[in-house]
């Protein structure tokens, strides 16, 4: 399995993050729920998502590759939400 995550962030219409990835070649779309990006550091009070998303990028996205691995993904998309943050 190929990961590749090419970026950029992206905003969505309701205030969750999107980063472009390809899977295999293939494209994929990494969808980080506004909620995800609250929870990720509960100290912190979540500004601009963009900006946020950036701060915990590495975090984030190895949570994407993490559902990614495991199937996850399906129909060139992946949702990341709060839930995922806690490991199996």
């Amino acid at each position: 399995m190929n990961i590749e995550f090419i970026g950029p962030a992206s905003l969505a219409n309701n205030k969750d993050v999107i980063y472009p990835a390809k899977l295999n070649d293939k494209d994929l779309e990494c969808h980080f729920s506004y909620e995800v990006l609250e929870d990720v550091d509960p100290d912190t009070v979540l500004g601009d998502p963009l900006e946020h998303f950036a701060k915990y990028q590495l975090k984030l996205l190895s949570i994407a590759e993490q559902k990614i691995l495991r199937g996850h993904a399906h129909d060139g998309k992946i949702q990341i939400f709060s839930h995922d943050l806690v490991g199996d």
